[in-house]
């Protein structure tokens, strides 16, 4: 059998989610079709020349661990190993300026920037957001009026600024390359990372795979999420294309096994 390096964290710790039982479920899948070995990204190396395929999984933030992974993407590069998700991404993977990009270029994302002298470019309202670029999980998200917005000094270029939508309810595409997978989404914008099956309109999927379509990404799985406003539009939040969380457990049986299926299918082919 062909030999795949599984890269995770099964201590990570984030919000209403257990990343290890959804690696621990994937991994349970995948050892009957190749040998698995599970390691924490600094232990990598170890491994890396030894196997077909390594799978980059439920790591947690990078930050945690920034030199063990800048090392390790410096190993992908100069000895041409063969990961999945391909290290080629344009989103998530580079830290979020992609944002400003996708916002200046007519993407419908919500709208951004990085210094309060640009505030004009946002639309007018009384309530900020702003989150660290190299942030994940929610993890120093805030949420500012605007005077104090105006009292922070944020203009050192590391922190997103962006209008506080007023949406219906966020929601999340999952896409293996470049295939549609399943949607779901949090019908309790309280507690987000409670999610639940979605099904979307050809049309949302239409959204969703315009950001798959520009990502540069061959061969790995991608999340697309988005928010749905009052007067129903779409909106990205971010596309997760390094490590996202896949919610698996919480699908049902048929959709879960369409997808796991669907994944040991590409990972023989990568």
């Amino acid at each position: 059998m062909k030999k795949i390096l599984y890269l995770t964290n099964l201590y990570y710790v984030a919000k209403g989610r257990n990343y290890y039982d959804e690696d621990l479920y994937i991994t349970e899948k995948l050892k009957d079709h190749f040998d698995v070995v599970l390691c924490h990204p600094q232990n990598a190396e170890a491994f890396e020349d030894y196997v077909d395929l390594i799978v980059f999984r439920n790591t947690g933030g990078v930050n945690s661990f920034k030199e063990v992974y800048d090392n390790f993407k410096q190993r992908v590069t100069n000895k041409k190993l063969n990961i999945f998700n391909d290290f080629v991404g344009k989103a998530d993977m580079c830290g979020k300026d992609y944002l400003l990009e996708l916002d200046k270029i007519g993407y419908p994302v919500i709208p951004t920037i990085d210094n309060k002298n640009d505030l004009q470019l946002l639309p007018n309202c009384d309530k900020f957001v702003i989150k660290p670029k190299d942030g994940c999980d929610s993890i120093g998200l805030e949420f500012l009026t605007k005077e104090e917005l105006l009292k922070r000094d944020l203009d050192d270029g590391l922190m997103l600024i962006q209008p506080a939508i007023d949406f219906k309810y966020e929601l999340s595409f999952y896409f293996i390359n470049d295939q549609f997978q399943y949607a779901m989404y949090a019908p309790n914008k309280e507690e987000r990372w409670r999610l639940e099956k979605y099904e979307p309109t050809a049309k949302e999927i239409e959204f969703a795979k315009k950001f798959i379509n520009w990502n540069d990404i061959k061969k790995g799985i991608q999340r697309v999420d988005a928010c749905k406003t009052k007067e129903d539009e779409l909106l990205l939040v971010e596309l997760e294309d390094l490590n996202p969380y896949l919610s698996i457990l919480e699908l049902d049986d048929d959709t879960r096994d369409n997808f796991i299926n669907n994944l040991i299918v590409q990972l023989n082919k990568a």
